[in-house]
């Protein structure tokens, strides 16, 4: 008899706890609402799982969980009525696309939402819950889980994540992985920077030295000194996408409700390209692939019609294969001195009294943004295609445009004051705030610890009200120069991209660093299981 007990007397020393530390509810991103109940319900192999028609892949998400972590096997059917002791996925058509009511009490599990994007964030939610707000008995197999109400959406529709490949192929594995990380944290735009100088990552059939060519560079700047280092690691490094395989990512992604963004730099960070035809270029000059990081030495002749066509027929190949109605064109640190040298663009420009190369590249911009409209799809880029000045290496006066860039452009803003944030959304541009102080991972934490990362919005302090719904959301960029590797990309990476998953989610007066740091706790378990190298806790915060 005192072995019944002992089980049961360890269950509700267990359940006594979690009251305790109630308020915390260890969901990262927090949810917007939340309260908890007294009691519990417990899941176990005569539960069932109700499904509506549409709830089968997120029910199935949830079986395989209790597979792996329980060896619960939870059998599920389709009713119309609701039944005790089950958990039931209905549809709530006065929920918004992405959000969810989860409801725990101890006759059973409700999860209500609009579609199957809004429970398959629930699950997630579900699942992080589990993970420190429930007790496990091997002697029962069964789980018991505290009551709690949660209402759910999110902040912002603008949830991205960057990798830039183009710098350091990382291929499908680790694509997928992060992928897996992103899906989980509720972040929904997977930013995919595949082109720039040192690399050209994604087969183009009608191009092929593209890859052949521009997918290879015979060796890379490395050492301490990062931009400024004289050594280079006399290595040949390479490697690309087919079509094939950007299929399957993309298929793999929808899965997991993400949306894959592809970047496609132009005019500028296009050595890669240049060197693999180098008609491409203004110059006009056989280049190589760039051994060493930065701004490369040449940009496209965007004033020649070879050129444009080609950048059409490469666009059109991407938007073959993504469904994207985003596309980003980067448009950074485009070096005008290479227009200006150039007798034929500056003929072009007088031709269509084009006065400064900050117009000549709007002009571009805007027959680029044409052209993606053409094919139902919108353009986004980095700030620099209103033609601000952001750099040591332009002049003003070179920058100064007349040019208006095309209404539907989606400003990605990484660089610059208040003013340039004011001056786009009050000409009524929608933007995407990556201020690079707060988001680029590839800054040391020394630079960037957790807590300024968490500290981040992306609606700027000053920003008028009035313009605050002209702000979509927010990406975090791990750019690829000083990550060869997989380890050290992880490091970069995670934990701060749960802090940019609760920026984007919860609403900023819900959010609290003291427990998100809490809740952070579980989630590096799961990376930890998963064979992630997350930076430990004396890496993250500057000493």
């Amino acid at each position: 008899m005192k072995f019944k007990i002992l089980p049961l007397f360890i269950s509700l020393f267990i359940l006594n706890i979690l009251t305790a530390h109630s308020q915390n509810i260890n969901i990262i991103p927090k949810p917007q609402e939340f309260s908890f109940g007294k009691n519990s319900f417990t899941i176990d192999e005569s539960t069932l799982i109700i499904n509506t028609a549409e709830s089968i892949k997120s029910s199935k998400n949830l079986q395989d969980y209790f597979i792996d972590n329980y060896n619960i096997h939870l059998k599920s059917t389709e009713f119309k009525s609701l039944k005790k002791k089950s958990i039931h996925f209905m549809v709530d058509e006065n929920l918004t696309e992405e959000g969810y009511d989860l409801s725990i009490t101890d006759e059973g599990i409700t999860i209500c939402a609009l579609n199957d994007i809004g429970w398959f964030y629930a699950v997630q939610s579900l699942i992080q819950y589990c993970s420190s707000n429930s007790y496990f008995s091997k002697y029962e197999k069964s789980v018991k889980i505290k009551e709690v109400v949660i209402k759910d959406s999110p902040r912002f529709k603008w949830r991205a994540f960057m990798l830039d490949e183009a710098r350091h192929f990382k291929g499908m594995d680790q694509v997928k992985m992060l992928l897996d990380e992103m899906a989980f944290l509720k972040m929904n735009i997977f930013h995919w920077h595949l082109v720039d100088d040192q690399g050209w990552r994604i087969e183009i059939k009608n191009y092929p030295k593209l890859t052949e060519i521009g997918s290879k560079r015979k060796s890379t700047q490395i050492g301490p000194l990062q931009w400024e280092s004289p050594i280079q690691s006399a290595e040949p490094h390479s490697g690309f996408y087919t079509q094939e395989q950007i299929k399957e990512i993309i298929k793999y992604a929808k899965e997991r409700h993400i949306t894959i963004v592809p970047e496609i730099e132009m005019p500028g960070h296009s050595s890669a390209a240049i060197a693999s035809y180098p008609w491409l270029g203004t110059s006009k000059k056989e280049i190589e692939v760039p051994i060493k990081f930065g701004v490369g030495k040449d940009v496209y002749d965007v004033t020649n019609p070879k050129v444009q066509q080609f950048l059409t027929d490469v666009l059109d190949e991407v938007m073959l294969l993504f469904p994207s109605k985003v596309i980003h064109i980067g448009g950074d640190e485009v070096k005008y001195n290479h227009w200006k040298s150039s007798t034929s663009v500056n003929k072009y420009m007088q031709k269509k009294e084009l006065k400064t190369p900050a117009d000549l590249q709007v002009y571009f911009t805007n027959n680029i943004s044409n052209y993606l409209q053409s094919k139902g799809r919108r353009m986004m880029g980095w700030n620099e295609i209103m033609g601000h000045n952001l750099h040591f290496y332009q002049n003003k006066e070179d920058t100064k445009t007349t040019q208006k860039l095309a209404k539907e452009s989606i400003v990605h803003f990484w660089k610059g004051d208040i003013d340039l944030v004011t001056t786009a959304a009050s000409s009524g541009y929608e933007i995407v705030n990556s201020l690079h102080s707060y988001t680029y991972l590839d800054y040391r934490y020394k630079n960037l610890p957790l807590s300024k990362a968490y500290s981040f919005d992306p609606i700027p302090e000053k920003l008028e009200a009035k313009y605050h719904d002209k702000i979509i959301g927010l990406g975090a960029q791990m750019w690829g120069e000083w990550i060869p590797t997989n380890g050290e990309m992880h490091f970069k990476v995670f934990p701060r991209i749960a802090a940019y998953a609760e920026i984007g989610w919860t609403n900023k007066r819900n959010k609290n660093f003291n427990s998100f740091k809490s809740a952070l706790k579980n989630i590096q378990k799961r990376w930890e299981k998963k064979g992630i190298y997350f930076a430990a806790d004396k890496f993250t915060e500057k000493k």
